[in-house]
């Protein structure tokens, strides 16, 4: 794209410049697009395992609801409670909207087609996705509310408890691979198994990492059963319970686009990203940014699937899910994966 702008008679300053702008563009608006249709979808998985309708009143099949439901909050007074450090209180979930975007830089929608091919990708999808935390403990202080604190200080231990795992299940990708670089670990599934299937999750080794993957995911992410950071038992919204109008609507954003982050994530990780299911040329033929869609709207369906099943978790048993089984089960996983691939010269 710079060279294209270089062609128009643009210095290459002004050329990057703008091919920056327009990556973030090209990235942003379909997201935000992505959101509020997956919100649409959520809801009709949820009322289909329900037998009931969901959405269907706004636009044909209900499909205009989620954008009636952002001109309403739009709309809406934005109320700041009498006690609240205002300007904390509004930033915070700016700050969640915010992170739950950039990550999406480094994540390859095909070959080539990615904002930052930085070789330490990996490492920056943790390191912002630690970030997401902030906006949320920023709600539950700024509020000065006992139960959204309470719900901030939940969300914190819930965050950090699953990211360690989540930390070495990353360790044991990166080991085979060989790379931090998204995209180098996406063309490392290529042909993986019996040189046909494309994806790491085929590895007998390698496919107990993604089932904690996608469970860590899930709790990173706070969705039910993990949803605990809204909630333990009380009837009240968690730390967001003090919130209205736009900035309650910036935490629902950012939840989702969080979601389909982690949904990108299992797709590119462990599922051959942007690849076709099996290395056949054939198959080849479909562009690779819509295999790795199919992939991320599979996943979705998996975490709406959960949400409509599966009861909630106690919190001792969050915790205990992450520090006494994910935990050593993820740290033996990596000792017994780089164990395999010095005794078969992987790293010769």
């Amino acid at each position: 794209m710079t060279e294209f702008f270089m062609g128009l008679g643009l210095s290459y300053e002004w050329a990057f410049g703008l091919s920056t702008i327009a990556g973030i563009l090209l990235i942003a608006f379909p997201l935000m697009l992505g959101v509020a249709m997956i919100i649409y979808a959520d809801r009709k998985i949820w009322a289909a395992m329900a037998l009931r309708k969901g959405p269907n009143v706004v636009g044909p099949l209900g499909l205009l609801q989620s954008f009636a439901d952002g001109l309403k909050v739009f709309l809406q007074e934005t109320i700041i409670p009498t006690a609240a450090n205002k300007g904390l209180f509004l930033i915070a979930p700016i700050i969640t909207f915010t992170v739950a975007l950039l990550a999406w830089a480094v994540i390859p929608f095909n070959s080539g087609a990615i904002l930052a091919d930085i070789n330490v990708g990996l490492l920056y999808v943790l390191a912002i996705s630690s970030l997401g935390v902030y906006g949320v403990v920023i709600a539950g202080w700024s509020s000065n509310s006992k139960y959204p604190f309470f719900s901030a200080m939940r969300a914190s231990a819930q965050m950090i408890s699953y990211e360690v795992s989540i930390g070495f299940i990353l360790i044991c990708v990166v080991l085979w691979a060989g790379s931090f670089n998204l995209n180098d670990i996406v063309q490392a599934q290529k042909g993986h198994v019996f040189g046909i299937v494309n994806g790491f999750v085929a590895n007998p080794l390698l496919f107990p990492m993604w089932v904690m993957f996608l469970i860590s995911g899930m709790a990173e992410t706070a969705r039910a059963p993990f949803d605990l950071t809204e909630a333990e038992s009380e009837l009240v919204a968690g730390y967001q319970t003090e919130y209205s109008s736009m900035a309650f609507a910036l935490y629902w954003l950012g939840e989702y686009a969080n979601v389909l982050l982690m949904c990108a994530l299992n797709a590119v990780l462990f599922w051959g990203g942007y690849l076709p299911p099996l290395d056949i040329p054939v198959l080849y033929l479909v562009p690779g940014f819509v295999w790795l869609l199919l992939k991320i709207l599979f996943f979705f369906f998996i975490f709406s699937w959960v949400k409509a099943t599966v009861p909630r978790y106690r919190y001792d048993q969050l915790m205990r899910l992450g520090w006494k089984i994910f935990l050593p089960v993820s740290l033996f996983f990596v000792f017994a994966i780089s164990g395999y691939l010095m005794a078969t010269g992987h790293f010769a």
